[in-house]
């Protein structure tokens, strides 16, 4: 075969065409700081890359569903421990009612100080993170109670919040006003929860003076504050698990 002149001008312009573009890859490279710039560079590779950076992505995304549920339960746990509080107060304030040392005078100052632990029993079950009613249920942007201490609207205890915290992980962020004032049963409305019934009867008890049904209010109130123990404990579960999983993420 013979050579020609061309063919070595040809061959020469090919290989320094070759050697310009793989010049500007490695320019491309230095500017970018990037091995690949296109898929076509290195199919394996930029799949792998494409795959890291979904998963960096998902872990930003469970860090931040973390961050908010931990959020969402401090503010309900700050609820129910002003919930228990309450219940401890009217607790002391109905022992005292009941001891028959009491006077008329007494009884009416303790029943207008029970009237207005009653008020901040709604306040708290309208309390809010962010903007949400966290007793609401599904229905974050509704109230749970209204003024007099019915329930506003119709919650089921199965309506839980679930935040996923990781792959195939999930957990339940909220309290629902059932559980919380209906001792373990739905919210329905326009009907009063439990707990408002017992505080109703015992400011009638204290309205009447009559310290048998004073004695009944004690053991009502017990039997709620037995609940919400059980509620906290619940409540305090799932906020340690969500910090364990915050220091996994960190």
């Amino acid at each position: 075969m013979r050579i020609t002149n061309n063919m070595i001008v040809n061959n020469m312009i090919n290989h320094i065409g070759k050697n310009l573009a793989r010049m500007d890859k490695y320019q491309q490279m230095l500017a970018t700081g990037k091995k690949i710039t296109v898929p076509s560079d290195d199919p394996v590779v930029a799949a792998r890359a494409l795959k890291l950076r979904t998963d960096v992505a998902q872990i930003e995304q469970y860090k931040t569903n973390v961050k908010d549920a931990i959020s969402w339960l401090e503010i309900t746990e700050s609820a129910l421990r002003n919930v228990g509080d309450i219940l401890q107060r009217a607790r002391e304030l109905a022992v005292q009612a009941s001891s028959g040392t009491a006077t008329e005078e007494d009884t009416r100052k303790i029943q207008q100080e029970v009237e207005q632990l009653r008020n901040q029993l709604i306040k708290l079950g309208n309390s809010t993170y962010a903007g949400r009613y966290i007793f609401s249920g599904f229905k974050t942007n509704t109230k749970l109670l209204n003024d007099d201490g019915t329930f506003a609207i119709d919650v089921a205890n199965t309506e839980e919040i679930i935040y996923q915290i990781g792959i195939s992980d999930n957990i339940n962020i909220n309290v629902t006003g059932g559980d919380l004032f209906n001792a373990g049963s739905d919210a329905t409305a326009p009907l009063k929860g439990k707990l408002f019934e017992d505080f109703d009867n015992y400011i009638a008890a204290l309205n009447s003076g009559d310290h048998s049904l004073i004695s009944d209010a004690i053991t009502a109130i017990d039997e709620n504050f037995s609940h919400l123990l059980r509620i906290r404990a619940d409540v305090g579960a799932r906020y340690n698990r969500l910090e364990l999983t915050s220091d996994r993420l960190i």
